[in-house]
């Protein structure tokens, strides 16, 4: 009798939990339908390519070209255009200078719909954080990056592009083309790692490789994970192998972070240590978080501490890696260019080996092959903001509060009625004059307004200095059998690698 009565107890308790999960799942709906019905109805006066009924425009975005396909919606709609990830999730697709200005000139913050997929790998830190709680951590956090810091890096710039080099001579010999975006990365790593924790000059661990992996891994699968609407649910995410592998990099990402973090903690507890660091030449970016207190005097929290940890590392390694390793494609593919540099560069090194902060100045005519390089090929080509208020634009158009919006920083670059020829490589776009009558929001690689890249002088430093070295050891050629093809993945990658053949110059050796 009992057995029965329990039964008949399970039963109900079954059906009620059934029935549960199917109203939570009905309200779900809901209010997925009203918000879908918000953001469509705001873009209701913006005129866009066709949608699939379930994928909207997810699976254009999934194709290889999908950035070429983009261009050529910015070409047929001017301004801007409704993007949607599957049906529930509208972004308005802007890449038009005015348009960029009326969004990016104000603190809007980044949309939660994408950035909170980064929560469970960097937490909460300056990527993501909005409100005063930004404006705080931004504020402890400028010191990093003030150029008394930033002169002693040049040194550190100077030691891992030579290491990478000396590998690239032993490559070279092979006479074979080879993919040059992993040993860069590696290189961005190395450098970090010393920049932010003080490593020594031992070159990357096992421990460092399997975090230049994991964040390889994490990139993939974010990226992934915003074209795939399917996988914007947390708890469906979770239950899929790839969300499962995410959170295995994540924790692979973690435990670096962490030991790293606790290494430093238990040697500021030793005086001589202490000592040690005190004396150095510099303060690397951890000493200054530990040093960091608000205006209460508060230290930032262990949890605080990771995170922005953790963000400076993928930040500060995966752009500048997109960012050297398109940049010496683009010195194979215009000869002419790489030739001009080069002497730039003999010129201002004489018989040194390195380079000197002074020295970084006098690099006028790279600076703007970087920048063009920058503008044709974006580290990150997209960015995602949610208006905390109204907006109107230029054209008289306007989004209420709430909406989405998608700076599809690759499509402005090439907006052709910003940039006549576009897709021609001419660096005196970027001379003093040409800057000076351009539209201050037609160039974004580092985005723009309050919330831009708080490294971008460090990225840019690296940049002058690794390319520098690079174009002082080899001549750069084009491999025409492995064309490099352009994906996204957060940041501007080649699917097939970036594939080059290098010639030893030995105008400097490094050694």
């Amino acid at each position: 009798m009992l057995s029965i009565l329990l039964s008949l107890n399970l039963s109900h308790l079954g059906l009620w939990a059934s029935g549960l999960i199917l109203v939570l799942g009905f309200l779900k709906l809901i209010r997925l339908l009203l918000r879908r019905q918000m953001l469509a109805r705001a873009m209701d006066s913006f005129p866009g390519p066709p949608t699939h009924w379930l994928f909207g425009h997810a699976l254009e975005i999934q194709k290889t070209g999908s950035l070429d396909k983009v261009v050529s919606w910015a070409h047929q709609f001017p301004y801007a255009h409704p993007l949607w990830l599957g049906q529930f999730l509208g972004f308005l697709n802007i890449y038009e200078p005015d348009y960029a200005k009326a969004v990016y000139s104000r603190g809007d913050p980044k949309a939660a719909d994408v950035y909170d997929f980064f929560l469970q790998w960097i937490g909460k830190g300056l990527l993501v954080l909005h409100g005063p709680k930004w404006y705080e951590h931004r504020k402890l956090l400028t010191p990093g990056f003030h150029y008394d810091v930033l002169k002693p890096y040049v040194a550190v710039f100077n030691n891992s592009t030579h290491a990478m080099l000396d590998k690239w001579e032993e490559k070279a010999r092979e006479d074979k083309s080879f993919d040059i975006f992993c040993d860069v990365g590696h290189m961005a790593l190395d450098s970090l790692m010393k920049c932010t924790f003080g490593k020594g000059n031992s070159g990357l661990s096992h421990r460092d490789n399997s975090y230049y992996l994991a964040v390889s891994d994490l990139t993939l699968l974010m990226q992934q994970r915003i074209e795939s609407f399917q996988y914007h649910n947390d708890f469906i995410y979770w239950l899929t192998p790839h969300g499962r592998r995410f959170l295995r990099a994540c924790q692979a990402a973690h435990d670096h972070t962490d030991q790293v973090i606790r290494e430093r903690k238990a040697a500021l507890q030793d005086e001589k240590e202490q000592e040690k660091i005190q004396n150095r030449r510099h303060l690397d970016f951890l000493d200054i978080l530990l040093g960091a207190r608000d205006e209460s005097g508060i230290k930032l929290s262990d949890a605080e501490l990771r995170a922005e940890v953790d963000t400076f590392m993928f930040e500060g390694h995966d752009t500048t890696t997109s960012g050297i390793s398109w940049f010496l494609y683009c010195m194979a593919l215009y000869p002419e260019h790489q030739s001009r540099c080069r002497e730039e560069v003999c010129e201002i090194l004489g018989d040194r080996d390195s380079f000197q902060w002074d020295d970084l100045g006098k690099m006028t005519y790279l600076t703007m092959c970087i920048k063009e390089s920058l503008r044709l090929y974006p580290p990150v080509p997209q960015v995602y903001r949610q208006l905390s208020k109204p907006v109107n634009f230029v054209d008289g158009r306007s989004l209420p509060a709430g909406s989405l919006i998608s700076l599809h920083i690759y499509a402005l670059h090439r907006n052709s009625s910003v940039w006549p020829d576009s897709e021609v490589f001419d660096p005196l776009r970027f001379t003093p004059e040409n800057v000076a009558t351009r539209h201050p929001f037609a160039f974004m690689p580092f985005s723009a307004g309050p919330r831009n890249c708080i490294g971008q002088q460090f990225a840019m430093n690296e940049m002058k200095v690794v390319t520098a070295l690079c174009l002082l050891r080899f001549e750069f050629a084009l491999d025409p059998l492995q064309p490099p093809i352009r994906m996204p993945q957060l940041i501007l990658r080649s699917k097939n690698g970036i594939h080059l053949r290098l010639k030893p110059l030995h105008l400097g050796s490094g050694k």
